[in-house]
C-alpha cells in the first residue's frame, strides 16, 4: 500500500453514512487519509466521524445533498487541494418493468447516481487537480454494464454513471488525476435493498434469499481502497467485483 503524500491526503467520500460510504471512510482513514464524510444525514456522519477521530485517525462531517448544486460549489470552496473523492452517493428505487415503472423514482435515482456525481466531480476537479496526484472514484455497480429485468431505471442510470467516469477518463487525460470505476454486484447492507423496496422487509430479504455469502460493505470498501492506494502511475480503470457465487446480473447460485 502505498502512504499518501501530504498535498493529496484528504479524500472526500459521499453518501458516508452508512455501508459502503461509511465502510471506505473508515478503510481510507486506517490508511492515513484525513477523511471528510459527507451525506444528508448528518447525525450519521457526525457519529462516523466522532468514531474515526477515537480510533486515531482523522475524520470531519459535513452534510451535503450532492443533488444541490449551490451546496455542493459552496461545500468545494473550503478545498484548495484534495488528493480522493469516492463519488458513493446513489442507489436504487423500485422493480417495477419498464411498461409500470415510475417516473419519479427514474428521476429520483438519475439525480442521485449521475447529477450529484457530476456535480461534486466538476466541483473538487480543480482541487483534485491542484494537489499533483488527484483520483476520482466512481461507484458505479454491475448494473452499469448489463440489463436485467426489473432494474431498467437504475440500470439506466448506472450505465450513465459509468459512462461518466469513462469520458471523463478520456477528457482529462495528461493532467495529474486518476478515474477509476468500481463496479460492485450483488452486496448486502443494511439499507440498500430495503430502500429500494420501500421499506418491505421481505422484498429485501428475497434478494439474498439461499446466497451463502455475499459480498459486504467491508469487501467494497477494501477493494476501493485498494485501487486508489496504487502507485499514482497506476490506474485501474474499471474493476468488477462479484461474490462468487454471482456469474451475472442475473445468474445467481442460491441453495435453497
Amino acid at each position: 500500500m502505498t502512504a499518501p503524500s501530504a498535498p493529496s491526503r484528504i479524500a472526500v467520500v459521499t453518501g458516508a453514512s452508512s455501508g459502503i460510504g461509511a465502510a471506505t471512510a473508515r478503510q481510507l482513514a486506517a490508511a492515513g487519509y484525513r477523511v471528510v464524510l459527507t451525506a444528508r444525514r448528518k447525525d450519521r456522519i457526525e457519529a462516523l466521524a466522532e468514531e474515526i477521530n477515537a480510533a486515531g485517525h482523522e475524520a470531519a462531517a459535513y452534510a451535503l445533498d450532492v443533488t444541490d448544486r449551490a451546496a455542493v460549489d459552496e461545500f468545494a470552496t473550503a478545498f484548495k487541494t484534495i488528493g480522493v473523492l469516492v463519488n458513493n452517493a446513489g442507489g436504487a428505487l423500485g422493480a417495477d418493468p419498464i411498461a409500470t415503472g415510475d417516473p419519479a423514482d427514474w428521476r429520483q435515482m438519475y439525480e442521485t447516481n449521475v447529477i450529484g456525481t457530476l456535480n461534486i466531480t466538476q466541483a473538487l476537479l480543480p482541487a483534485l487537480t491542484a494537489s499533483g496526484d488527484g483520483t476520482v472514484v466512481v461507484l458505479s455497480s454491475t448494473a452499469g454494464h448489463g440489463t436485467y429485468e426489473g432494474g431498467g431505471g437504475y440500470v439506466a442510470a448506472k450505465h450513465a454513471e459509468h459512462v461518466l467516469a469513462e469520458t471523463l477518463r478520456l477528457e482529462i487525460v495528461g493532467t495529474p488525476v486518476r478515474v477509476i470505476e468500481v463496479a460492485p454486484g450483488m452486496v448486502r447492507t443494511d439499507e440498500f435493498a430495503l430502500t429500494r423496496f420501500g421499506g418491505d422487509t421481505d422484498k429485501a430479504a428475497k434478494v439474498y434469499e439461499g446466497v451463502a455469502a455475499p459480498l459486504t460493505a467491508d469487501d467494497v470498501a477494501d477493494t476501493i481502497t485498494w485501487a486508489i492506494t496504487r502507485p499514482s502511475h497506476v490506474n485501474i480503470d474499471l474493476l468488477v467485483v462479484r461474490p462468487r457465487a454471482q456469474a451475472s446480473n442475473t445468474k445467481v447460485h442460491r441453495e435453497l
